[in-house]
């Protein structure tokens, strides 16, 4: 690695983190022990980077391990190994230019003369105090090279011209759309997607299950052991009950009485309600038709009931419907307290307005 330096002239005399840092700075502790509390290094020096105007000068560094009770020369070496924290003043507007392979290959040395041209020879300041620029390596945005991270956010998909336009954008002030540059979304196919393009693919009703898989009536029956069998012997051991669904559809769920046992967890409270208190539970991201009509079969129809539900109860619906860790990955009950208060979430949005083909009710 180069040899990196302080710029001690720039830097002046003194640092001090602005007022509403100091929240993220007592986050960012709370996350460790009173005596291990130099492993905020890292953060800390991060904070202290934006508040120094995108650069860590030797006064903020200081600073960093005064509060960490850390020596000065153990903070010096965080910073100057992370090619993350910058030593001498940038620009308001700092490009950091993606050289690696991939981007290489795609044109990444033309958008380096277009940064040479336009602002001046890497870690140079225009007059102005709004750009400058230096080559990085991998910014793990490949699939989008040639690449650029401007401030916070990646411009992908460059060309010389797209480069220079958002540069000159960047010169007189105007903020320049983040993101690819071309038609595509995120890293998908330019023009959309031609593929995968069912939704159900993607919000988990494709996983809904509204039985118990493997249950003995699947299974072809075991050959007889011997024709001299006690009557008693072949008797089943497995006998099988009707769990009634919601009476608005009448459908039926066999369920085996032995298998209902072995779940884990406990089995959430039920509740006897009126077609017109049951809530729309595919409001819920992740809960489509299917799972909808596997709860109601449980007794679950309004979102105060899911919101109530214990580590138990999510275990031994996790079990009963065949998908373990679905349930918190997926925020259900988080999601059922906000619209249990008569709230919304981002999700029930787009479903209250017809966006999620999914969660509409079938027409039969």
């Amino acid at each position: 690695m180069a040899l990196r330096r302080f710029d001690l002239e720039a830097g002046g005399d003194t640092f001090a983190f602005k007022p509403e840092t100091e929240e993220k700075i007592a986050f960012w502790r709370g996350k460790y022990p009173a005596e291990k509390q130099r492993s905020a290094v890292i953060p800390l020096l991060w904070l202290a980077q934006k508040d120094n105007a995108g650069w860590l000068s030797e006064p903020a560094m200081r600073e960093v391990a005064d509060r960490l009770e850390m020596p000065y020369i153990r903070v010096y070496e965080v910073a100057t190994f992370y090619t993350m924290f910058r030593l001498q003043p940038v620009g308001k507007y700092h490009i950091q230019l993606c050289g690696t392979t991939p981007c290489q290959l795609r044109g990444a040395d033309r958008l380096k003369d277009v940064c040479k041209t336009e602002i001046g020879n890497p870690m140079y300041v225009t007059d102005d105090g709004r750009l400058s620029w230096e080559e990085v390596e991998c910014l793990g945005a490949c699939v989008n090279a040639p690449m650029v991270q401007i401030n916070d956010d990646y411009y992908e998909d460059l060309t010389e011209d797209s480069l220079q336009e958002i540069i000159g954008k960047l010169k007189n002030g105007v903020e320049a759309q983040a993101g690819p540059q071309v038609d595509r979304i995120n890293s998908a196919p330019e023009g959309g997607t031609a593929i995968l393009t069912d939704p159900a693919l993607f919000d988990g009703s494709r996983n809904e299950v509204s039985r118990l898989p493997n249950l003995a009536e699947d299974k072809a029956e075991a050959p007889e052991a011997s024709s001299a069998a006690k009557p008693e012997e072949a008797a089943p051991t497995n006998t099988k009950r009707e769990v009634p669904k919601d009476s608005n559809t009448g459908k039926t769920t066999l369920i085996s009485n032995k298998e209902k046992e072995n779940l884990a967890g406990e089995r959430p409270e039920t509740v006897e309600v009126t077609a017109e208190e049951q809530d729309d539970l595919k409001r819920i991201k992740g809960i489509g038709p299917k799972n909808e009509d596997a709860l109601n079969e449980l007794g679950v129809f309004t979102f105060k009931q899911i919101a109530a539900w214990t580590p138990e109860n999510v275990d031994w619906v996790e079990d009963y419907m065949s998908f373990p860790g679905r349930i918190e990955r997926e925020g259900w009950i988080g999601q059922a307290k906000t619209l249990a208060e008569g709230g919304e979430t981002e999700f029930s949005k787009r479903v209250d307005a017809g966006d999620v083909p999914s969660s509409q009710d079938d027409e039969d």
